[in-house]
């Protein structure tokens, strides 16, 4: 289930793509669907999603916002993190390209 929104302004932006050996995509969903519930208990996370390419088979783009680098720094430690790297590592990952974005201001679009 969905977390519901969260009206924490953002310190940090997590956001990249994953590739995988396309027949593991059953594999990856369920470790990232794990990955995402525990993930979304932790403090100081906002909001947290792993989401299918729709054109490109194997491909995961990620999306994470966090309070502090303190809060990021704690998940890093987690264990479900470690059990997740784990996972992962037997996926046949072909690229992972995240990145992390300071937030000095957030406001609407318009």
């Amino acid at each position: 289930m969905p977390k519901a929104p969260d009206d924490r302004t953002p310190a940090l932006v997590i956001a990249g793509i994953i590739r995988i050996d396309p027949e593991n995509v059953d594999a990856a969903r369920a470790a990232a669907t794990e990955m995402m519930a525990e993930t979304l208990e932790e403090p100081g996370c906002i909001s947290y999603n792993f989401a299918a390419d729709l054109e490109e088979a194997g491909t995961f783009r990620i999306f994470e916002e966090w309070v502090s680098q303190e809060a990021l720094d704690a998940h890093f430690a987690a264990p479900h993190m470690a059990a997740f790297q784990g996972k992962v590592g037997g996926l046949g990952v072909r690229e992972m390209a995240v990145k992390k974005y300071q937030i000095e201001s957030v406001g609407p679009l318009g």
